[in-house]
């Protein structure tokens, strides 16, 4: 049997985190002592480690069933949490299925039942109607990011999902968003609602307008990039059409960078974080689905290349950048004549005429073509690129681990002899293969 850890100052200390912020250390409690839980908290506060501690107390160790079921509205998000679970060391099994890829992987992956099944409401649908596992010992639903999940084109699927769980004990909504109506047949009742939207959270976050006196902003949002040096940030766009436009731009000016949105495939799409993470990349390109539910680091910025046309995606947008008690600055590029929406109210200009010194990325991403289906660790992993790559402590970098292969950071003047050097070495019982991520 798994090794199981119930207790919260075992998982806080593996995951690194100190103390419960606020939020966390009112809505644990209630959501393990209360049937049904209503969680609004802005976007970077921490609902995943929320909802996730009560979640494990309330697993049964000795069950070989699914008894929790995570209803999330985006892979990303799915990806996210399955990431912060696994990371909690906590001996049950978690697994994340979402559309964009084979459904012969979910069932390879969910052969042997997790305890904890996260997924976007399609694909899970999809599950229910193959009767792949048994639903009966699913006690505990949560709804992340409820308003979305609960958007029209995913109602149907959710209502069908919630109709085949009979004998759901606890429900658990979490939203960065205030006053969505609730549907009937999620049987919400009585809630117990815990509320931080109100709270001034994010008064260390900075509203900054950049004008660009041609219509055409991407030579100001060169100079503003410029004017920020080195530090990552996001660089919001409407259209899959304008992240086109400004991605041929940066690329022509040497300004690395990854894009993210819908139109791209799953694979593509995760590749472009895990290089926005390990440091490969300075800058994320992206859409409003870059705003929230996505395993992305603190931002220290974040830049409206366009403004959206709703207040609540421009709040989403801004909750990546002064996070918890961080703080951060969000940049809107304004033409001479534009008018910003009411929504945004009166913001000051900032001044970018000094330049910051642009010095190479130092990252680069290597792909390990071997995960956790091999029992490759992560251990071993640092081992091959310790020992037989030889690098230093302070060499290696991010490394992700997934099921059928692993990325790794590593330094950009060494990546080419890297590659020469652990291309085809062997990993426990498999012969991988090791290249740069283009």
């Amino acid at each position: 049997m798994a090794n199981f850890i119930k207790s919260q100052e075992e998982i806080l200390q593996k995951l690194n985190i100190q103390t419960l912020n606020p939020m966390q250390a009112e809505a644990i409690p209630l959501i393990e002592n209360t049937a049904n839980t209503l969680l609004l908290s802005p976007t970077g506060t921490g609902k995943t480690l929320a909802f996730s501690l009560p979640l494990l107390n309330m697993l049964d160790p000795e069950s070989s069933e699914v008894q929790a079921l995570i209803l999330v509205p985006s892979r990303e998000l799915a990806i996210q949490i399955e990431q912060v679970i696994r990371s909690m060391g906590s001996g049950y099994k978690v697994n994340a299925v979402y559309g964009g890829r084979p459904v012969s992987k979910d069932k390879i992956e969910i052969k042997h039942n997790p305890a904890i099944l996260i997924g976007t409401p399609g694909r899970i649908l999809d599950h229910f109607n193959r009767d792949l596992f048994s639903k009966t010992s699913i006690k505990t639903l949560v709804l992340d990011e409820f308003d979305k999940s609960l958007e029209v084109g995913f109602e149907e699927d959710m209502k069908s999902i919630i109709g085949q769980l009979p004998n759901l004990s606890k429900r658990i909504l979490t939203s960065a968003t205030q006053g969505v109506k609730i549907p009937n047949f999620v049987n919400l009742i009585q809630p117990t609602i815990v509320n931080y939207l109100d709270k001034k959270h994010n008064s260390k976050l900075s509203l900054r307008t950049v004008i660009s006196p041609n219509q055409n902003k991407l030579k100001t949002l060169v100079d503003l990039v410029q004017h920020l040096g080195n530090r990552q940030g996001i660089v919001f766009c409407n259209l899959r059409e304008s992240i086109e436009k400004v991605s041929t731009y940066l690329s022509q000016h040497d300004i690395s960078h990854t894009c993210f949105s819908g139109m791209m495939e799953q694979k593509d799409r995760e590749r472009a974080l895990i290089k926005f993470r390990n440091g490969s990349s300075q800058l994320l390109v992206a859409t409003d689905l870059a705003s929230r539910g996505i395993d992305i680091p603190e931002m220290q910025f974040i830049i409206h290349y366009e403004l959206p046309r709703h207040e609540e995606e421009f709040i989403h947008r801004n909750g990546r950048t002064a996070r918890v008690d961080a703080k951060g600055t969000a940049y809107i590029l304004k033409g001479e004549r534009e008018s910003l929406p009411e929504f945004i109210g009166e913001v000051s200009s900032a001044d970018i005429s000094k330049k910051a010194v642009l010095k190479p990325r130092h990252w680069e991403t290597l792909f390990v073509s071997g995960g956790r289906r091999d029992k490759i660790s992560k251990g071993d992993i640092a081992g091959l690129f310790f020992k037989q790559g030889g690098l230093h402590k302070d060499q290696l970098g991010t490394i992700e681990l997934k099921p059928d292969c692993a990325f790794v950071g590593v330094p950009s003047s060494l990546a080419e002899e890297l590659v020469d050097k652990l291309n085809n070495s062997r990993l426990k019982t498999k012969k991988v293969r090791i290249r740069v991520l283009e």
